[in-house]
Formats: C-alpha cells, structure tokens, sequence
C-alpha cells in the first residue's frame, strides 16, 4: 500500500468518525431532553422504575442485582471507552497525536482544560464541606459527541481545521479522565481479581505480539477482562481503554483496530451514548435553591468558565511563547468558541458525578443540576461565538503538523 493511499484512507476514517461524533451528538440531546421531560412529568414513576429494574443475575457480590441502569453504566459504557481507547491508541500510533509537535497544543490545551476547571470547584463548592471535594473532576471532561453535536450546527462557518482541533483535544482530554476513573475513582480492590485482570491483559499482548489479526480472540479476552476488572473494584469501564491498548494497529483498513472502531463507531453513538444520555439526565429540576447549592454551582462554574479559561488562556500562552502553532486558518475568536465548546462536559461530568458520590443519590442529582447547567450555557455560549465570529484572513496562519490530515477539498 502506498503512503498516499494510507494517508487517504486515514483521512476518510477521520471525517467519518467526525460525522458519526457530530451525528451522535445531536441524538444524545434528544435523549437527554427525552430524559429531563420524564423525570420532571407524570412519567417520573414510570422512568424511575425502567432503570431500577433487575433484568440479569448478580454478577458481583459487591454491586448486588444488575439494574438497567448498572448495566447501562457499568455495562454498554465499557464498549464507550473501548471506542475511545481505540481513537486513543489511532492518533497516538498514526494520527494527529503520533509526533511530539502534533501532540503539544492539544496536551497543554487539554491539561489546562482540566485542571482549571476543577480548581473552579474546589474553590466554590468548598463552602459545602470537605465532602465535596471527592468531585473535584467532575468538570474537567469534555464530551466530543455533544461538543461535535453543536460544531455541526455552525455548518461551513468552522473551518474543517477547528473540528479536527476539537476532537484531538476531546482524545487528549479522555485520556486524563481515563486515568482519574482509574486512580481516584477505585474502590476497596480484590487483589486475586486484579491479578486476573492482569493475566487476562498480558494474553492479550501476547497474541498482538504473535501477529493475531482475527479480532474474536481479542473480544472474548475483553470480555473476561471486564467481568476481572469488575470484581477487582476497579470501574469496569477501565476494561474497555486497556482491552483497546492492546489489539494491533497495524497499517491500513484491514488492521484490528481499524476494524473494530469502524464496527463499534456508529453503535456506540447512536445506541451507549443516547442510552446513556437517557439513563442518567433525567434530574427533577426543582426550585433555585437545588441550583444554588455549592456543588452544582460549582460543576457549572468549572465547566463554563474554568474550561474555557484554562484552553484559551494556555493555546494564547503557547502560540505567544512560540511553544506550538494555533490551527490553520483560524481566528482567535474562534479559537475561544472551541475553547467554551469544551465546557459541554456531559457524558464524561454525569459519568464521574455518580463515580464521586456513589452513596448519596442527593448529591448524584445534584451533580447531574450543575453538570446540565454548565454544558447548557458552554454549548449555547460556544455556538453562538462560532456562529458570528469572523474568518481568519486569508494565509493569517501556516498549517500545523497535526492538521496534515486535512485534504484540499476540506
């Protein structure tokens, strides 16, 4: 195979993903709407009773009866974060995160992203006590799908090049929050399942190294590999991003990995993620006293203002310094546009709100308040920046090594 047909089917790969993300995006808003319109209606019974019910075993003594919610969470999104391990794994082996200069302004954009949000509700939710601060990153992910979602909608005005940005940075910023799940969000762990988990992860990497290009092999070892981390104490989820490190990713579309996020890309975002969006939006809205209270004040804070701050403030900080280049063809404002797109922190917010307070439902919903408010005001904030900001003037920018992707006809 040729460079330029490699390079070629990479650029399709690319725009489809993008397409699916941005198309995906706009059915998880209606999920979330579906949900928020149950929850605050007389369907609020009848929705609360869909995802307690207990349609499988106890798979651990731990977690108890499986709900439809449990599965949901601890379940079908396990295959979100074997998707988004395999786009990790794609642009750091030959993507737009495969060099040192592609991947500096999307990992300082990213970890800025990160940790200036939750400094934001450090300081704001601290006037609710200690407890709180178990939520500290609850702000700090950005959901590309939503943030695609709303991109989409500004159409032809965002040049392909800020898309292209967007999603590297929501990649970068999945990989941070991949690893707080790990790190913060673990429980009491059972070393003997964990130490099968590990042997069930180095198979793995054994057959990768022995060249096994059928992908049944991998899957049935994800599988047991999720059941192992689920025991361990360890979210489940977890199993997904590691049973994506180690399936090859060889070169071209017959690859594994290539073949299996094709395969996974449209089931995940248009079936997990609205589930998902579904299952866990629904939040009884209440009066202003629920939006004032410091933890959702301080969700919303870290992800409206904290987000688009840190991103903005260290892309300006880079490009000033001369550490990295901003995207080709593109403005500074809409550069902040993308920056306060960022704050839609929906999936990954709501995902860790439950992970943080996992015996205080109160707290739960409350997270879900400032999670919802906080993505709102990002998402109608973003659009609108995006919407009316101007183009860059013509040859304002050289292209950058991590928009190579990008074909004329873009």
């Amino acid at each position: 195979m040729t460079e330029a047909t490699s390079s070629g089917g990479n650029q399709r790969l690319l725009r489809r993903f993008l397409d699916n993300e941005a198309a995906g995006g706009l059915f998880l808003i209606g999920a979330a709407a579906l949900a928020l319109i149950a929850a605050n209606s007389g369907l609020a019974p009848a929705y609360d009773r869909l995802l307690h019910l207990v349609p499988g075993p106890v798979l651990s003594p731990r977690l108890g009866p499986m709900s439809v919610h449990m599965w949901i969470n601890d379940g079908l999104m396990a295959l979100f974060f074997l998707l988004v391990g395999l786009e990790i794994k794609r642009e750091l082996v030959a993507g737009n995160l495969a060099t040192a200069r592609q991947r500096r302004l999307p990992l300082i954009a990213a970890a800025a992203g990160m940790a200036l949000p939750a400094l934001f509700y450090l300081a704001i939710s601290g006037r609710g006590g200690p407890d709180l601060a178990r939520g500290w990153a609850i702000p700090a992910a950005t959901d590309i799908a939503f943030a695609l979602g709303v991109l989409a909608l500004v159409g032809k005005r965002a040049p392909a090049s800020l898309r292209i940005f967007l999603a590297t940075v929501a990649v970068a910023d999945d990989l941070g929050a991949v690893a707080i799940i790990a790190f913060f969000y673990a429980g009491a762990l059972d070393l003997a399942a964990l130490a099968a988990a590990g042997v069930i992860f180095l198979a793995m990497i054994g057959l990768a190294r022995r060249r096994v290009m059928r992908l049944w092999p991998y899957l049935g070892c994800a599988a047991l590999l999720w059941y192992a981390v689920l025991l361990s104490g360890i979210h489940p989820t977890v199993a997904g991003v590691l049973a994506a490190a180690a399936i090859p990713a060889g070169a071209g579309r017959e690859s594994p990995l290539h073949r299996l996020e094709h395969a996974l890309s449209p089931f995940v975002a248009f079936a997990i993620i609205p589930l998902f969006g579904f299952a866990n939006a629904g939040v009884a809205l209440g009066g202003g006293a629920a939006w004032a209270a410091p933890l959702p004040l301080g969700i919303a804070a870290g992800l409206f203002l904290g987000k688009q701050i840190g991103i903005f403030g260290a892309i300006r900080l880079s490009v000033s310094f001369g550490i990295a280049e901003r995207p080709a063809g593109t403005s500074w404002r809409q550069i902040y546009g993308v920056a306060t797109l960022c704050g839609i922190g929906f999936t990954m917010s709501l995902f860790i709100g439950a992970l943080a307070f996992p015996h205080d439902t109160a707290l739960v919903e409350q997270a879900k308040i400032g999670t919802l408010a906080g993505s709102f005001l990002s998402a109608l904030a973003g659009y609108a920046l995006l919407r009316f900001a101007p183009a860059a003037p013509a040859g304002a920018d050289p292209p950058v090594a991590f928009q190579g992707d990008i074909s004329a006809s873009d």
